[in-house]
């Protein structure tokens, strides 16, 4: 199971267990038993499949999972390391979306492109927290350390070290990370 759990795949376990990543068992449990790791886990593999045979093989299983699931993130889609998804159901992520690490996502969660004013993919930045039903729609900047509550719609930019609340979304500034609490075990360097 070593050569199935890349550096980038150990990463993402962690941010379920912790140190705990490392037993086989754990491992096995994750794979098998949690949607969206099983949906990342696939992901990671077709995201790095450098010829035609393994991006047949690992992209027939992660259409498979994403059925399963209702998760849809391509595997062209740039995420950071310690990618998270909460809760499966109903994800939807635009390939053009760019994301930095310790993002978690919860079910519900659409990371949209627009056109018009604000036309474009979004850009969010690390340790970022979606919560169940957020929206992130248009080419708008996510900063750091930025918490969507849950059924916030954002379609403007958004600072370091904030939350973000309601339709239409509003920003609570805060002097230190809101997320804190809720990005757990996160990635460091």
């Amino acid at each position: 199971m070593g050569l199935l759990f890349n550096k980038s795949l150990k990463e993402d376990l962690y941010r379920y267990e912790g140190e705990r990543y490392k037993i086989f068992k754990v491992k096995l449990k994750y794979l098998l038993c949690v949607p969206g790791f099983t949906y990342t886990f696939f992901l990671r593999h077709a995201s790095v499949s450098h010829n035609k045979v393994s991006r047949l093989f690992w992209g027939f299983f992660l259409h498979m999972t994403k059925v399963i699931t209702h998760i849809q993130i391509p595997s062209s889609t740039r995420i950071g390391r310690g990618l998270r998804i909460a809760h499966f159901g109903h994800i939807v992520v635009n390939p053009d979306a760019v994301i930095g690490d310790n993002f978690t996502l919860c079910q519900g969660c659409l990371i949209g492109n627009a056109m018009g004013r604000r036309e474009g993919s979004p850009v969010i930045g690390n340790n970022v927290y979606m919560s169940a039903n957020s929206i992130v729609i248009g080419g708008v900047h996510i900063g750091n350390d930025v918490l969507i509550a849950p059924g916030a719609f954002v379609n403007f930019d958004v600072p370091d070290n904030s939350i973000v609340i309601g339709n239409p979304g509003k920003i609570i500034p805060r002097d230190s990370s809101p997320t804190a609490k809720y990005i757990v075990y996160p990635v460091e360097d």
